[in-house]
């Protein structure tokens, strides 16, 4: 059994606790420089467990996950706020619930993918992975 087997809903659960304590800045990365918060929250978790990936495994993360994102997430997300102003609070919820469900099943991609890589990196997961979208760890220290 792998290291993330073991810990799958306890690792997302601690992510949402860490999302929980940093929502605000975690929905400004992700509405104005595209970060998954999911991997943003990862990469937190990791650090505090001294698992390092390397910054090319953090791209390939990056890039399998985007990949269905762009296909059935972001698309979902775009539409739930456009409708915002059209529903009902209850219907608005419903679509946040459905967003969720379709952010546990990035989850579980991010979980597999995580399973094919070994441990290589020499720097703070945060720090790699924001670098990826040319952002400084060091300027957001409430993080680490």
């Amino acid at each position: 059994m792998t290291f993330f087997n073991r810990l799958d809903l306890s690792l997302w659960q601690d992510c949402d606790a860490i999302y929980h304590k940093h929502q605000q800045l975690c929905l400004s990365f992700q509405d104005e420089h595209q970060v998954n918060v999911n991997l943003l929250l990862l990469a937190l978790w990791l650090d505090s467990r001294e698992k390092l990936l390397s910054a090319t495994q953090w791209q390939t993360l990056q890039q399998d996950t985007l990949k269905w994102e762009e296909k059935v997430l972001l698309p979902y997300r775009k539409l739930r706020r456009l409708s915002k102003s059209c529903l009902s609070d209850i219907e608005y919820q419903q679509m946040l619930e459905v967003e969720l469900m379709l952010e546990r099943k990035s989850q579980r991609l991010i979980l597999h993918g995580l399973n094919q890589l070994a441990w290589q990196g020499d720097s703070s997961n945060l720090s790699s992975y924001l670098a990826l979208f040319n952002l400084n760890s060091e300027h957001y220290p409430s993080l680490t």
